[in-house]
């Protein structure tokens, strides 16, 4: 019987994200309070007054679901994950919430990413789109044959769970991925309204740049294990917890298998830190009777 704590990622802000936990909880406060002074800005007013433009702002977005989602769980009386994981972005809080990273460290991180990204969307101009409904299998089949026919990338982005795959790509690959889908079968083949191919090759320039500051970064060995994405398995080793960072942002979000992999390891509730529910109905779709809460 094991506690996973779990952390969303980009996509779950909102106006008025956090306002809450600053006013009631005094560990949440401070978090917001040092996240100000860390960033050089006031990133909290923006989240608590901020309009939904403003908090699409690079330098912003990224930023904000983390310190959300650590105050959320720094909010928790006596939080002690036996296991934890994050979608993407949320990697980061889970390696604060497992020790591996301090809070200043991985919002120094974060903030990095988040701009690498943004270079690296106006460097390939690109996009991604849901699948639903369709197999697997099928959509990586799919990838691979648009890929092979275009000489454009168009790959498998976000496992998010069964009957739901997200795939990263050229805006034209893309597209002509979207009908392939939908011919075979697919209910849904909708591009989504996002700038950048994120977890493809499309995001190498900002690879390097990621890699370069997790290099010069601080990792301590962690309280407990972290299931990364691009491995959907346990991982306790610092060295390769910052490969698996790196690796993640060319890499798919092997959601799915790593919930799957955490329940086979022990896992007997999830508890969401941070902005919406996203990450709590998705693993009730990978394991229908799996106890499930959050604190936002």
């Amino acid at each position: 019987m094991m506690h996973a704590y779990i952390f969303p990622g980009q996509g779950a802000q909102f106006s008025g994200m956090g306002k809450n936990l600053y006013d009631e909880n005094a560990n949440a406060k401070k978090i917001f309070q040092e996240a100000d002074e860390i960033l050089g800005f006031p990133i909290s007013e923006t989240m608590f007054t901020g309009t939904e433009e403003a908090l699409k702002k690079t330098n912003v977005t990224q930023p904000a679901i983390f310190i959300h989602s650590i105050a959320a769980f720094y909010s928790i009386d006596h939080a002690m994950p036996q296991m934890v994981a994050g979608h993407s972005l949320g990697e980061f809080t889970a390696l604060v919430a497992n020790k591996t990273l301090t809070f200043a460290d991985a919002l120094k991180l974060v903030s990095v990413r988040a701009e690498a990204m943004q270079k690296a969307c106006v460097i390939n101009p690109s996009t991604m789109a849901a699948i639903l409904n369709l197999p697997d299998e099928k959509v990586e089949e799919i990838c691979a044959l648009v890929s092979e026919e275009t000489g454009e990338v168009v790959v498998p982005a976000n496992y998010n769970c069964p009957g739901q795959l997200v795939i990263s790509g050229s805006v034209h690959a893309i597209q002509i991925a979207c009908e392939r889908m939908k011919e075979a079968g697919a209910k849904r083949a909708l591009v989504l309204p996002v700038g950048g191919a994120f977890h493809s090759p499309l995001m190498l320039p900002a690879k390097q740049e990621l890699a370069a500051a997790i290099e010069n970064t601080k990792f301590e060995n962690p309280l407990c294990p972290v299931y990364q994405n691009v491995v959907a398995r346990a991982i306790t080793d610092p060295l390769e917890i910052k490969q698996n960072l790196v690796d993640q942002l060319t890499g798919a979000v092997k959601w799915t298998q790593s919930v799957q992999a955490m329940i086979l390891d022990g896992a007997s509730r999830f508890t969401e830190c941070g902005p919406g529910k996203v990450l709590q109905g998705l693993v009730q779709k990978i394991q229908k009777d799996m106890v499930v809460d959050g604190v936002s």
